[in-house]
């Protein structure tokens, strides 16, 4: 019996909308990054973008458990002496709800080219409204 290995021609790419109202930022994300890699298909190639295209909703009501709130920090470096900023996840959560969560997801991605191709699927938005309803969306539910 020969193993089957999807080609990158052969992929179908289908659309689910993940709603992030209420729901822990890392079980979304693991839904996310799991559903980006294809892991959720019987026809998963290790070597091939196969995943599917993930939407994600009310980024800015995700919740976080415990003190993360005030203790996790996210760190960004510009690169010039003293060019350290940290914010913690309380500022991200109102300020930058969006990169909150694609930071999360991306984090939980390969760190390669196909790790980069991946994370190209995802999009996140700060509300609940989002301008992908012609791919008519499926909706995967956080468990």
């Amino acid at each position: 019996m020969k193993t089957f290995m999807l080609k990158k021609e052969e992929v179908e790419h289908k659309w689910y909308v993940i709603d992030a109202e209420g729901k822990t930022l890392g079980k979304v994300a693991a839904l996310a990054a799991h559903v980006l890699r294809g892991k959720n298909k019987p026809t998963y190639t290790p070597h091939v973008a196969c995943g599917d295209n993930v939407i994600i909703i009310n980024a800015e009501k995700v919740k976080l458990t415990g003190n993360k709130l005030e203790d996790k920090m996210y760190y960004n470096h510009s690169g010039y002496p003293g060019g350290l900023r940290e914010r913690n996840a309380k500022t991200m959560i109102e300020k930058y709800p969006v990169e909150m969560v694609e930071r999360a997801v991306k984090g939980m991605l390969p760190k390669t080219t196909l790790g980069r191709q991946m994370f190209r699927q995802l999009f996140v938005y700060a509300g609940s409204d989002h301008k992908h309803s012609a791919q008519k969306p499926e909706s995967l539910e956080v468990k």
